[in-house]
């Protein structure tokens, strides 16, 4: 009987011993859950991804492989555009610069030219002196006006490259193939800069008749030479890039008052115009003429440079032109040599206006038209009566 009655505190105990059900252990389970993500967002611990790597989904990549394509083939067009010479080997590359001067003579037979260079270190100048040159070939075409078919006449122009608006040059020499010029020049260029130029000497065919043909040229660097000390050398000529002389430039002011209806024209100066005789240097002028459509309306000129192709101007002309025909206007500009035996020879052409030969002179009448009032100026390039009769109606109005 002392079996069946149990005291309260051990029923209590065994009731407390007893497994939790599920719905606890749910309970518990997610109460934990909450704690471990609490504790995850805390901002002193940091955040990390213990998401567990899916490496059943990291397969290999299958990349794909282009074809491999034919690259076009170039149509006859093409080949046609190219220009031989430039890669021949007769032209002055790279194939030149390796070859002696017994060599480059025997290749292109242009002759030798003897020339020096010494720098004055207390004038702070560059002198060039040209002394000679020697079996230079004749005239390859003749002129049946030319009374010196059978020999050049030629001088000598040089300049420090890069720079080729800075040149000089010597004389004409009268029907001679074998020349002697004996002419100092001075280049005003400091020291340091001088050696970082190339001496450029091209020996010129003077044609009375058309444009003077280059006959061969000489580039010396600078930087390869002892320039204090100075040197004599005797080079074989080689072939030039540019067949012909350029004509000269012009340097040229315009402005235009609208309420006088006056176009004003100042010629400033020309530099390195094309020589018109066996002298050094020429006489030459400027005519202007003013065309307005296609008639010549008025005609001046400046007086004449005795002796120079560097001539210095400083002329004014004006002309009257009302606003409303100043868009039909065209000023041709035209460097003549005097001559006193015969007619004047003529060096050079520019027309500004309606009919401009050109961008240069194009860019210059627009900047007036913007700029009424203001004296604009600017240099321009001489062009042959045959390139200017071809772009400019303007010109074939004018003699």
């Amino acid at each position: 009987m002392a079996e069946n009655h149990a005291s309260p505190t051990q029923t209590n105990t065994t009731t407390n011993c007893r497994p939790p059900s599920s719905e606890t252990s749910r309970s518990t389970f997610t109460l934990a859950g909450q704690l471990s993500s609490l504790n995850a967002r805390r901002p002193s611990s940091p955040m990390v991804d213990v998401k567990p790597i899916e490496f059943w989904a990291m397969g290999p990549r299958k990349e794909v492989v282009q074809p491999l394509r034919k690259p076009p083939t170039p149509s006859d067009d093409y080949f046609r555009k190219l220009e031989p010479r430039l890669y021949s080997l007769d032209s002055c590359s790279d194939d030149v610069d390796s070859l002696t001067d017994e060599e480059i003579l025997g290749r292109y037979q242009l002759g030798m030219l003897h020339f020096s260079t010494q720098y004055d270190l207390i004038n702070a100048h560059l002198i060039v002196r040209v002394i000679e040159a020697r079996d230079l070939p004749p005239p390859v075409t003749c002129d049946g006006a030319r009374q010196d078919m059978a020999h050049s006449n030629p001088y000598v122009k040089m300049s420090l490259l890069p720079d080729h608006k800075n040149s000089r040059q010597t004389g004409v020499k009268r029907k001679t193939q074998n020349p002697v010029f004996e002419e100092r020049f001075t280049f005003e260029v400091p020291f340091l800069e001088a050696q970082r130029r190339t001496l450029l000497l091209s020996v010129v065919d003077f044609d009375k008749f058309s444009r003077h043909c280059v006959i061969g040229k000489v580039s010396l660097p600078l930087s390869e030479v002892d320039l204090v000390k100075g040197g004599h050398w005797w080079k074989a000529l080689v072939p030039s890039s540019q067949n012909e002389v350029e004509l000269g430039e012009l340097l040229l002011s315009l402005n235009y008052l609208p309420s006088a209806g006056r176009l004003n024209v100042d010629i400033i100066r020309a530099k390195q115009l094309l020589q018109t005789d066996m002298c050094q240097g020429s006489d030459p002028f400027v005519k202007v003429q003013l065309v307005t459509g296609l008639k010549l309306m008025k005609t001046k000129k400046t007086s004449c440079m005795r002796g120079t192709i560097d001539p210095c101007y400083n002329e004014s002309f004006s002309f009257r032109v009302p606003q409303d025909e100043l868009c039909e206007v065209s000023l041709v500009f035209t460097v003549y040599g005097h001559n006193v035996k015969s007619s004047n020879d003529f060096v050079g052409r520019i027309v500004i206006g309606q009919f401009s030969t050109g961008p240069q002179e194009t860019t210059h009448w627009r900047r007036l038209l913007g700029s009424q009032r203001t004296p604009v100026e600017q240099w321009h390039s001489l062009h042959s009566r045959a390139e200017c009769d071809r772009v400019s109606p303007a010109s074939l109005e004018v003699t």
